[in-house]
C-alpha cells in the first residue's frame, strides 16, 4: 500500500505544476497548491478535490521575502511534515544580453533563484526535523547549457544546480533528498508569460514548444523520477540529446546550438 504524502507544489496554477498536482492527486495524499494567481489555484484544486485529495491554497509571490515566510508559518502550522517540495514557480526571457536592462534580469533572477533559495532554506529546518523529504527543483534543459536569447534565464537555472547540489550533499545524512528537474520544450505557456526585454510580456508562443512534450508527461516522469530517488531527469524529445552532445562532443554542440533558431 502506498505511503499518503503531504506534497507542497509552487507554481501550481498551471502548466508542469498543474499537472504534478492532478497526478499526485491521489486519495490519502494533502496537497499545498502555491502561486501569485489564487483564481487559477482555486480552479486546479477544485480538479484536485474531485479525485480525492485534501487541497490547501497559500498564494503568495516568490519575490517578496515576506509572503514567502508567512508562506512557510501557515504551512508549518496546518501540517505535520513536508513529505515533497516542488520548486516550479518561474518566468523565462526572450531577449538578447545586450537588449536586457539590469532591472528585468535581477526580476527573472528573483523569480527563479532567490525566490526558491528562500523557500527552501526557510522550510528546510522543519523537514529536516520531521524526519526528511524530498525536494524537486524543475530547473531547465538551459540549466545545462547557455542558450540564446535565454542569458539571464538561464544563468538563474545554472545557479540552482550549484544551490541544491550543495543541500544534496549537506544533508543527506538528514534524508533530505534532491531531483534535479531538467525539462526541454514542454507545451505550456511559458515562452508566452516569457519577458522581453522592455520586462513586458513575450506573447508569442514558440514554435518548437508547441511540438514538446505534453506537460502530462512531464509530470509523469518527474513523478516516477521522486520515486525512484533521481538526483537527475531530463525530459523532452530530440532537444534532450544537447547537454549530451555539451558533455561529449562540444563541437558539435556548438555547431547546432549556433544554427538553432532561438524563437523557434
Amino acid at each position: 500500500m502506498t505511503k499518503s504524502q503531504i506534497i507542497w507544489i509552487t507554481g501550481a496554477s498551471s502548466g508542469i505544476g498543474e499537472a504534478l498536482a492532478l497526478k499526485w492527486a491521489v486519495t490519502g495524499n494533502r496537497l499545498i497548491l502555491s502561486g501569485r494567481n489564487r483564481h487559477r489555484l482555486e480552479i486546479v484544486a477544485e480538479k484536485c478535490k474531485g479525485r480525492g485529495v485534501e487541497v490547501q491554497i497559500v498564494a503568495f509571490d516568490l519575490t517578496k521575502m515576506e509572503e514567502i515566510a508567512e508562506a512557510v508559518e501557515k504551512v508549518q502550522s496546518a501540517v505535520p511534515r513536508i513529505d515533497i517540495l516542488v520548486n516550479n514557480g518561474g518566468i523565462s526571457q526572450r531577449s538578447r544580453l545586450i537588449d536586457t536592462p539590469m532591472e528585468v534580469a535581477r526580476r527573472i533572477m528573483e523569480v527563479d533563484f532567490w525566490g526558491h533559495v528562500e523557500l527552501t532554506r526557510q522550510i528546510l529546518p522543519f523537514m529536516v526535523k520531521t524526519g526528511g523529504g524530498s525536494i524537486v527543483v524543475v530547473s531547465s534543459l538551459t540549466g545545462l547549457f547557455g542558450f540564446p536569447m535565454r542569458s539571464i534565464y538561464s544563468a538563474a537555472k545554472h545557479a540552482l544546480h550549484g544551490f541544491f547540489e550543495t543541500l544534496r550533499l549537506e544533508h543527506f545524512r538528514d534524508n533530505i533528498r534532491v531531483t534535479m528537474v531538467c525539462p526541454g520544450m514542454v507545451k505550456t505557456n511559458i515562452s508566452i508569460h516569457s519577458l522581453s526585454s522592455t520586462g513586458q510580456e513575450y506573447g508569442v508562443m514558440d514554435k518548437g514548444q508547441e511540438n514538446g512534450v505534453s506537460a502530462t508527461d512531464c509530470a509523469n516522469k518527474i513523478v516516477k523520477a521522486v520515486k525512484r530517488g533521481r538526483k537527475e531527469v531530463i525530459i523532452g524529445k530530440k532537444d534532450v540529446i544537447m547537454p549530451y552532445l555539451k558533455r561529449y562532443i562540444p563541437w558539435l554542440f556548438y555547431k547546432i546550438a549556433q544554427r538553432i533558431d532561438p524563437l523557434g
